[in-house]
């Protein structure tokens, strides 16, 4: 067994690395979902498309136990790689910049052991395979879909580069905040640089709202309240000597729960278009919500963290974070529906690209985050697991 488990782990670092190479956007996975398939099969896992680019495994699908769910995230980012590794992405301008080559390579050392010690599982264990968690609602369609279907409880993980490296972060609770995104349009009278006096200026107006939004969580909520409002880019194309007609405003928020973000989307809307009339500007705001908060279970959130120190020790757990984290996960879906927790285990060990953030350029999953992981899976649905 432990040669079996040797040769699992560098086979799923093989795998992690051929990912990584070969990135996809949320929607269009369809070369990761053929290596996902193809590898079930060469295991001789069952397995069904879901949601389109989505798969969904079973494992002792005829017992009579708890059905638990393990899930892993499979699509990348519009972000153009800067590592240099030797299996960066061959994709331009598409990069695995969140560590969902990680998890979803994972996931399948874990469907290679589970498979291995099938008949020693009490009970069913679901696999699934999502796409689209960048803000694709990707868990959203899988459930549609059906890949929730008989299960009893669901367990997920995300790397975390700003955690010590093999902290373990799993809460009872909020674990990681909702969010949405605005766009807001600011529409003026351009015209000719030196005559401002008969334009109307949606620069200057988007310069003015873009220091009225930010005093939101400062001056407008409680220091309690976990929210951030964050404004993320402001488009107004034009020449040096011409004032424009529009200027667009881009942002994101995150917040605690659906009355926190419906009183921040109430004072965007409200801000904005009391800006625009002191700028004698038009204003029109869109809001898109995308997640809830992402809300642990406690019993199965407990059972995650006995899980990892049986595995790790007492001192694995996280005691330093605080949280909600403010980033936002789709993993949110599944525990609106059916118990189970989320958990964010660190990577950052020091190595040259384990230190960056979840989105950078020069971000690279940590491998070595393959074993424990994959042993805490094992752990959760109850398989043996080699010395």
């Amino acid at each position: 067994m432990t040669q079996d488990w040797q040769q699992l782990m560098s086979e799923a670092q093989r795998m992690r690395r051929q990912l990584h190479a070969a990135p996809e956007l949320g929607w269009q996975e369809t070369g990761t979902a053929e290596v996902i398939r193809a590898e079930l099969t060469r295991l001789g896992i069952e397995w069904r498309a879901c949601a389109q680019t989505g798969t969904v495994a079973t494992l002792n699908a005829q017992a009579k136990g708890e059905h638990i769910a393990l899930r892993g995230d499979i699509d990348a980012l519009p972000i153009i790689e800067r590592t240099d590794v030797p299996w960066q992405s061959a994709h331009d301008g598409c990069m695995h910049a969140c560590g969902h080559d990680g998890h979803t390579a994972t996931l399948l050392a874990s469907a290679a052991w589970l498979k291995r010690v099938e008949s020693q599982l009490s009970g069913p264990v679901t696999l699934i395979f999502q796409p689209a968690e960048e803000g694709g609602h990707g868990a959203r369609e899988m459930i549609s879909d059906g890949a929730l279907e008989g299960v009893d409880k669901i367990y997920g993980w995300h790397n975390w580069p700003a955690i010590e490296f093999g902290k373990l972060l799993c809460p009872d609770g909020i674990v990681m905040c909702g969010n949405g995104t605005f766009e807001i349009t600011l529409t003026g009278v351009g015209g000719h640089a030196s005559q401002p006096e008969l334009c109307r200026d949606p620069v200057l107006a988007a310069s003015a709202l873009v220091q009225a939004l930010q005093q939101i969580v400062s001056r407008r909520l409680a220091p309690q309240q976990a929210t951030v409002v964050s404004i993320t880019s402001i488009n107004a194309p034009s020449a040096p000597t011409v004032i424009p007609e529009r200027a667009v405003i881009g942002g994101s928020i995150r917040v605690s729960d659906t009355r926190a973000r419906d009183q921040v989307n109430q004072l965007i809307e409200s801000i904005s278009h009391q800006v625009a009339a002191s700028y004698d500007v038009g204003c029109d705001v869109k809001i898109i919500p995308r997640y809830h908060a992402t809300i642990n279970h406690a019993r199965e959130a407990a059972n995650v963290r006995h899980a990892w120190t049986a595995l790790n020790g007492e001192m694995s757990l996280d005691c330093k974070s605080l949280v909600p984290i403010m980033a936002s996960e789709d993993f949110s879906y599944y525990l609106r529906e059916i118990p189970g927790a989320f958990a964010l285990i660190g990577a950052d060990d020091g190595g040259t690209h384990h230190r960056h953030p979840c989105h950078s350029p020069y971000y690279d999953f940590n491998d070595r985050l393959l074993e424990p992981v994959t042993r805490l899976y094992s752990q959760l649905v109850g398989a043996p697991l080699p010395d």
